[in-house]
């Protein structure tokens, strides 16, 4: 299971951040409670979008923009040629294995958001259109994104659960703790 952030009131901006984050990183994880791999791989709507695939690409996503920050390469990666590949689970990748990465990708996030000196440090993008044409962007920037991010996935994936069984969002948290819904 992917790391949780308490949810409750924050003294401070950075742990905030970070229960938002948390927050939409669950909701992803719920949509693939009770799922058979094959479940999770199968694209039930007009999308091409699978539970597994976003899984893995919400980890690797996240993976890479703390990278970036940190002055790194990402872990895996991607360019024209192979963007599509973080799509779909390969060569003996599993739900439980990208949930396990993205623990760890998790992990790795809170103690880098918790250890920058200030959330208005910035770090270098390279140039696109789609970035900010400052071509900087400070932590905190990084922080809002990956939750718009995994926000924005959490979304597709609820209605992608929802079109497999017919189960939603607040059936899954009560699901998950153990409650019926009614």
């Amino acid at each position: 299971m992917v790391t949780h952030v308490s949810l409750e009131a924050h003294d401070d901006e950075r742990g905030a951040l970070l229960a938002f984050l948390a927050e939409q990183r669950g909701g992803i994880r719920r949509t693939l409670l009770g799922l058979t791999e094959e479940q999770a791989a199968s694209r039930p709507s007009a999308s091409e979008l699978s539970l597994s695939g976003l899984l893995k690409h919400v980890a690797e996503v996240e993976q890479g923009w703390v990278a970036r920050a940190k002055g790194e390469p990402p872990a895996v990666a991607r360019d024209e040629s192979n963007w599509h590949e973080c799509f779909a689970l390969v060569d003996g990748e599993s739900v439980e294995s990208q949930l396990a990465y993205w623990e760890k990708v998790a992990a790795d996030t809170e103690s880098f958001i918790r250890s920058v000196p200030s959330l208005d440090d910035t770090f270098p993008l390279p140039p696109a259109p789609w970035f900010p044409p400052e071509g900087r962007v400070s932590m905190r920037w990084l922080a809002l994104h990956l939750i718009r991010e995994t926000a924005r996935h959490a979304g597709h994936a609820d209605i992608i659960r929802e079109s497999l069984d017919g189960k939603t969002a607040f059936e899954l948290v009560a699901q998950e703790q153990g409650a019926s819904w009614e």
